[in-house]
C-alpha cells in the first residue's frame, strides 16, 4: 500500500461511465481488499445515491470536490496515487484536476479524446509532471487502448520473427456491436466548437504527429475507400483514426522510437470484400464528409447536443452493454512480404463496458508501474505500460491480443 490514503479515486462518479469503473471496481476488488479505493464528484448527495445503487457498502469513501476549487483539487490530488477522471469534455472540464495532479506528483488517467486539448496539456505541464513525478495518461478507453496497445503487441512480436519493427501497420475496425459513448461524441462537439474559434486548429487535427515531439515521414491517409486484396476488404474512414494515429505516434517517439524512424500508420474501417463491400465502404465515406460537414455549422452541434447526445448519467442499458462487443485487426508489414497479423477483441460494447474496465485496470497498471521504467511526463498507455498493460487487460478487463498467423 502506497502512503497516499487511497490507491485509487474515481472523479466523476456520479456520471454513467465513472459509475461503471466504480462498478467494476466495486465488483472485482471489494471496498476493503487489497485496492483501497474512492467515489469523487462535486455533489456528494449524488455521490451516496449511486453508491446506494451500484450496492456498495455504507463505508464506502465519498469525496466532494469541485473543479472551480483549486484547492480542493490539490487536496483530491494529495489523497491518491493515481486519480481516475471521467469528466468530460476535457476542455471543458479536466485543466483544474490534471493541473493539481502534474503540481502534487500524483498519476493521472482519463478518457480524453480531443487532440487539441491533449496537445495544450502536454506544452503547459509536462514540464511539472516530470518535476513532480506525475504520470499524465491520456486515452485511457476504447480511444485508444486497443489500437496503441495492438500496435505495440505486432511490433514486440514482428522484433522477435523479423529481428525488427515492422516498417508499417495498418489498424483495421473489423467488427463492432454498441456506441461511442456520449462523452465521446460531446468530445467531438467541443473540439468543432474549438475549430470555429481557431481556424488554425482544423490543421493541426489532421496532422498525425500533432502530439509527437518532431515530424517523420510522410503517413498514409485513412480519408478515402481502397480495396485491400491481402485481407481481403474494401475500406472506409473510422471515425476513431483522427486521435488513435496521433496516440500511436507519440508512443512511438516517448520509447525513443523503438517503431522505427521510418514507421508509418493508418487506421480504417473494413466493410467486406466484393461489389456489396464496395458500396458499404463508399456510403460510409459519403456519410463521413457529410457528417464533417454539418458539424461545422454551430447549428447542428446544438441540435445534437439537445436532441441527440446521451444526457449526464444516461446510457446503454446493461443488456446492451453486455451484449456489445469490438474485433480489431491489427496487420504489421515488414516492407518485404513478410507479415504479422493480430486481433484485439473486447467482450463488452466498446462505449461503455469495455472502456469502464480499460480505464479502471490501466489506472491500477500504472499504479503498479515503477517509475525507473515510467517516470513523471505526459504518457500514452502503451508507453506508460507496454506488455504489462496488455496481460492485466487480459487477465481482468475482458480483452484479448492473439496472433492470427
Amino acid at each position: 500500500m502506497s502512503a497516499q490514503e487511497f490507491e485509487i479515486i474515481v472523479y466523476g462518479a456520479t456520471g454513467f461511465t465513472g459509475r461503471l469503473v466504480a462498478e467494476h471496481l466495486l465488483r472485482t476488488y471489494g471496498v476493503d481488499g487489497d485496492v483501497r479505493w474512492a467515489m469523487a464528484g462535486r455533489d456528494r448527495e449524488k455521490l451516496k445515491q449511486v453508491a446506494i445503487e451500484i450496492g456498495a457498502p455504507m463505508n464506502t469513501p465519498l469525496i466532494e470536490a469541485k473543479t472551480s476549487d483549486s484547492g480542493a483539487m490539490d487536496a483530491l490530488a494529495h489523497r491518491a496515487r493515481v486519480i481516475i477522471t471521467t469528466v468530460g469534455p476535457y476542455q471543458k472540464y479536466g485543466e483544474p484536476l490534471l493541473a493539481a495532479c502534474a503540481r502534487n506528483g500524483t498519476d493521472y488517467i482519463d478518457l480524453c479524446g480531443e487532440p487539441n486539448w491533449m496537445a495544450a496539456m502536454i506544452e503547459k505541464y509536462e514540464a511539472a509532471a516530470k518535476q513532480s513525478g506525475a504520470r499524465i495518461v491520456f486515452s485511457g478507453g476504447f480511444d485508444s487502448i486497443p489500437f496503441d496497445c495492438g500496435v505495440w503487441f505486432v511490433q514486440q512480436e514482428a522484433l522477435k520473427r523479423f529481428g525488427a519493427p515492422a516498417r508499417s501497420v495498418r489498424g483495421r475496425m473489423r467488427k463492432m456491436k454498441g456506441t461511442f459513448s456520449g462523452g465521446t461524441m460531446a468530445s467531438m462537439l467541443a473540439t468543432f466548437d474549438a475549430m470555429k474559434r481557431d481556424p488554425g486548429l482544423a490543421e493541426r487535427m489532421s496532422d498525425p504527429f500533432a502530439l509527437s515531439p518532431s515530424r517523420l515521414v510522410a503517413q498514409p491517409s485513412g480519408d478515402g475507400v481502397i480495396h485491400e486484396e491481402d485481407i481481403p476488404s474494401w475500406s472506409a474512414p473510422f471515425v476513431m483514426a483522427a486521435i488513435n494515429t496521433k496516440n500511436v505516434h507519440r508512443t512511438n517517439a516517448l520509447r525513443g522510437y523503438p517503431y522505427g524512424r521510418d514507421f508509418t500508420y493508418s487506421e480504417m474501417m473494413l466493410t467486406g470484400d466484393g461489389k456489396a463491400g464496395e458500396k458499404r465502404a463508399r456510403a460510409a465515406a459519403s456519410q463521413a464528409k457529410m457528417q464533417q460537414s454539418l458539424l461545422n455549422f454551430p447549428p447542428t452541434r446544438a441540435l445534437l447536443r439537445q436532441f441527440a447526445l446521451p444526457k449526464p448519467g444516461q446510457g446503454p442499458n446493461k443488456e446492451q452493454r453486455e451484449t456489445g462487443m469490438f474485433d480489431v485487426l491489427v496487420v504489421a508489414d515488414a516492407g518485404d512480404g513478410r507479415q504479422l497479423r493480430a486481433g484485439v477483441t473486447g467482450d463488452k460494447d466498446p462505449g461503455y463496458g469495455s472502456t469502464s474496465k480499460m480505464l479502471s485496470e490501466a489506472a491500477l497498471c500504472l499504479s503498479a508501474t515503477p517509475r525507473e521504467t515510467t517516470p513523471g511526463g505526459v504518457w500514452t498507455p502503451a508507453a506508460a505500460m507496454g506488455d504489462a498493460l496488455i496481460d492485466r487487460l487480459q487477465l481482468r478487463a475482458g480483452l484479448r491480443f492473439k496472433l492470427e498467423n
